[in-house]
């Protein structure tokens, strides 16, 4: 194998374009995180802040919608997945409740925010925590089916009232399930089309089950009220209903300020007293492991830039080796070929497959390649042998029977004359079954396509071979099915049945039958040939179309045929489309069956 340089080896060439990818992927990626690690820093701090007030709202929204935290670890688990952080709850004295860490990890040294929906509104403005009670907290203003029924047909009745007047409106649901309509631009609708559609007061009504806790609630509230029999406050603490917040009381405009904030106070007390019961537990919530979102996570300073440093010398190095070890291991297969490549024909060297990628399928090709040559190359010398020993012995008959005519030894009477005219057209015989035979390798067999009846061409091949035959006392027969049509060269398939019927006639005992049959199957048409005869071993089966193969190796060339009957059969079939196959059971017989594809019958003049 000549020398090749350094530099244009390709090993060289696959570790030295490895390391330039390397070295540019390195620099680019340490170009774009430092132009984007502000950038990214910003607009973390913002997405961290509104994560935090998504959670602390959905926590707040089952707070509201449940006695106890029982269930809630669920919810802490998939906001924890949903937003990257960790997620904990514990009571106000640090009892865990649920925690998206590991058990036994440690809390942050202070609470994020308290989850309080009795005292902390996170529902009304998205993103915003403000002061009083979350409106999710419906406890016993919950409405019934039936009275969310009525009220929503009130609200569809004055919906379409207004949009008749050209008003169009919003149909939503507060928490508890009252309706509430407000115009596409977020305003109440206009005076004028609530008197024209009359049906405001009924939908601002407590229904009987606000009614009830309205009830219990002022009875509550008058424990706190100031004042007592004449100079009670309790009449100015009047029932109504809002659209975003549902049922409640409210104090009365005709009080002073003062008064108001009292009676307020005590109002708000007395609610939050009612709806206790049906709110969780406040409970304290940590995020994030207690750490500042908005504190930057990465600064250049000079220690991360040695990180950097470093970690992009750690990326180029094993990138260096990594390529070096997959170029040695791609390159060392190519060798192999090489040198397998480079040995003498004669020698059909082979290369061990040590991979299953692109070259470990390159050297099974190179392996299949060469024992193809292999077996094609004893083939061809077999071929030859068979051919020089065909010819060879004929050739002798004639030349030793001419020799001894010449010397006077024997007249040339009409029976040596018919012997030799015999070897001659034996002779004959083994060059045109040799000839079609090169034509079918070539692809240059032509055939004469024509319409052909099955009844007819087994008829004139069963009349053809009926006196050797009966020389051979066995008994020709046909069978066909219907009329059957072929779009074939009827020559060449009385060729071909020909040397079926010659050869079942051969290896047929006295008394016994070769039946030639013809029958549909689908879109085909099948020639059948079967005899009576001795049969084919099964291990000699796959070889009986090959080129001077017979059965038995002691057969002379008169009694065994030229060995070339069978392989033009094949040939034949395939030319014209179609198959042909052998079937034996030694001691009973042989089916040999052409399939071919079937015509349809031509038209009558």
């Amino acid at each position: 194998m000549s020398r090749i340089p350094l530099r244009k080896r390709l090993l060289v060439r696959m570790v030295f374009t490895s390391v330039l990818i390397a070295v540019c992927s390195v620099a680019a990626t340490a170009w774009l995180a430092v132009a984007t690690t502000t950038r990214a820093l910003r607009e973390e701090q913002g997405q961290a802040l509104a994560d935090d007030m998504d959670i602390l709202a959905e926590l707040s929204g089952y707070a509201a919608g449940h006695p106890d935290w029982t269930g809630v670890e669920k919810t802490v688990r998939s906001l924890s997945e949903k937003t990257g952080r960790r997620i904990a709850l514990t009571t106000e004295d640090r009892t865990p409740i649920a925690d998206s860490a590991p058990r036994g990890a440690s809390l942050p040294p202070i609470a994020a925010a308290t989850v309080d929906p009795l005292r902390s509104d996170t529902y009304t403005e998205r993103g915003a925590q403000l002061s009083g009670i979350d409106p999710r907290v419906v406890g016993p203003y919950r409405l019934t089916s039936d009275e969310r029924a009525k009220l929503d047909a009130l609200a569809a009745k004055q919906r379409t009232c207004a949009a008749q007047r050209g008003y169009e409106t919003t149909l939503t649901h507060t928490p508890g399930g009252r309706p509430v309509l407000t115009a596409d631009d977020g305003s109440t609708e206009p005076p004028y089309v609530a008197e024209a559609c009359l049906a405001t007061d009924a939908l601002l009504a407590p229904t009987p089950t606000e009614q009830k806790a309205l009830g219990e609630l002022r009875e509550q509230a008058k424990d706190c009220l100031p004042g007592e029999g004449e100079k009670s406050y309790a009449p100015l603490v009047v029932a109504e209903v809002t659209g975003g917040s549902g049922a409640t009381l409210s104090v009365s405009p005709n009080v002073g300020d003062k008064e108001r904030r009292v009676l307020q106070k005590c109002v708000d007390a007395a609610r939050i007293a009612q709806l206790e019961p049906y709110v969780a537990p406040a409970a304290e919530l940590f995020l994030g492991g207690g750490d500042n979102p908005a504190t930057p996570r990465w600064n250049m300073s000079p220690a991360n830039k040695t990180k950097v440093v470093g970690t992009a010398g750690l990326v180029l190095a094993v990138t260096v080796a990594v390529s070096a070890v997959v170029a040695t291991r791609l390159v060392r297969p190519l060798r192999a070929l090489t040198a397998a490549a480079q040995q003498p024909p004669d020698s059909h060297a082979r290369v061990p497959v040590t991979t299953r990628d692109e070259t470990g399928i390159l050297a099974e090709a190179f392996n299949d390649l060469a024992e193809r040559r292999e077996r094609l190359e004893a083939q061809r010398k077999a071929l030859v042998a068979d051919v020089a020993h065909e010819l060879r012995s004929p050739l002798t008959n004639i030349r030793g029977w001419l020799e001894v005519t010449r010397d006077g030894l024997v007249d040339p009477d009409p029976v040596l004359l018919g012997a030799l005219h015999e070897e001659a057209v034996l002779l004959q015989r083994v060059i045109d079954d040799l000839r079609d035979l090169a034509a079918a390798d070539a692809g240059t067999l032509l055939l004469h396509r024509e319409p052909v009846s099955a009844d007819d061409l087994l008829a004139q091949v069963s009349a053809a071979h009926r006196v050797a035959a009966k020389e051979a006392d066995v008994t020709l027969r046909t069978d066909t099915d219907g009329s059957l049509w072929l779009d074939a060269d009827p020559v060449r398939l009385r060729q071909a049945l020909g040397n079926l019927v010659t050869n079942a006639v051969r290896h047929t005992p006295p008394g016994g039958t070769v039946t030639l049959s013809a029958r549909r199957e689908g879109e085909a048409v099948v020639l059948a040939i079967a005899d009576t005869g001795t049969g084919i071993a099964a291990e000699d089966l796959p070889y009986v179309f090959d080129r001077f193969w017979r059965a038995e190796k002691s057969r002379s060339r008169r009694t065994g045929g030229s060995g070339l009957g069978l392989a033009i059969v094949r040939h034949l079939m395939a030319a014209h489309g179609g198959t042909a196959e052998a079937a034996s059971t030694p001691g009973t017989g042989s089916v040999f069956t052409l399939r071919l594809p079937a015509a349809a019958a031509p038209a009558e003049d």
